[in-house]
């Protein structure tokens, strides 16, 4: 339980880094968004997807239950992001014709809180599977959380808008991911509740890969190093499962 919790805590920190990196990579930041990008869909497809598939293998009307999972958390976060309006490209333009960029109001700061909260959640949960599986998950957390923070922190400071209230954002944001964890861990769970809810964590991944980093990576630059900096993401983690295996 401890090291979920310490590692749910990293992650908290990861979303300040985050923003910080944005600030400092300036022009590289797409490249650095691509290997994100690509680590993520990695990580998707050699370890998350094989566990889930392996571990329930129920069916739902024909179909398999995680697989209705994956397609779920898919699309609850794309219908979170698109009703309380939590990220908007900081690269983007649209912000400047549109008073929709970033809204941190009350509605939009318990629908982060609860998010990041079910990211601790899913730490200890898939550490009780494995280690192996519980490192997997918080290596995605890990990445999802450095990518809120290249966006939100780094449009918060660049707006002016680095106040009070955005710090104890961020001091909510480590303590729910906390939270989760220790939940996660002294939950007991069985092995196919864990399968389901690692699914739809799953889904969650998907979309912020696809949806979400990808479109920022290829916004205003060329996309050749972009796509080579996926493949490179993509590649590590096909390197650190054979080895792990």
């Amino acid at each position: 339980m401890i090291i979920a919790v310490l590692l749910a805590l990293l992650t908290g920190l990861a979303t300040t880094l985050g923003g910080f990196v944005a600030l400092r990579t300036k022009d590289r930041l797409h490249l650095v968004l691509g290997l994100s990008a690509g680590l993520l869909l990695g990580l998707v497809g050699f370890d998350l997807l094989p566990e889930v598939f392996t571990t329930n293998t129920s069916m739902t009307l024909g179909v398999p239950t995680v697989s209705i999972a994956i397609v779920l958390g898919f699309f609850l976060l794309h219908l979170v992001e698109k009703s309380f309006a939590t990220h908007e490209p900081h690269e983007s333009d649209y912000g400047s014709d549109h008073d929709h960029r970033h809204v941190v109001g009350t509605l939009s700061a318990v629908a982060f809180i609860g998010h990041v909260f079910l990211d601790g959640v899913g730490i200890g949960a898939a550490f009780q599977v494995s280690h192996t599986l519980g490192y997997a998950v918080f290596l995605a957390l890990l990445i999802h959380a450095f990518s809120d923070g290249l966006n939100t922190v780094a449009f918060l400071i660049k707006g002016g808008r680095w106040t009070a209230k955005a710090k104890l954002l961020l001091i909510a944001d480590a303590v729910a991911r906390t939270a989760g964890a220790a939940l996660g861990s002294y939950v007991l769970i069985s092995a196919n509740g864990v399968a389901l809810y690692l699914a739809l964590f799953t889904g969650v991944i998907i979309y912020i890969a696809t949806s979400h980093i990808l479109p920022e990576a290829h916004a205003n630059h060329p996309s050749r190093w972009t796509l080579v900096a996926s493949v490179v993401g993509i590649a590590a983690m096909w390197i650190i499962k054979a080895h792990g295996a």
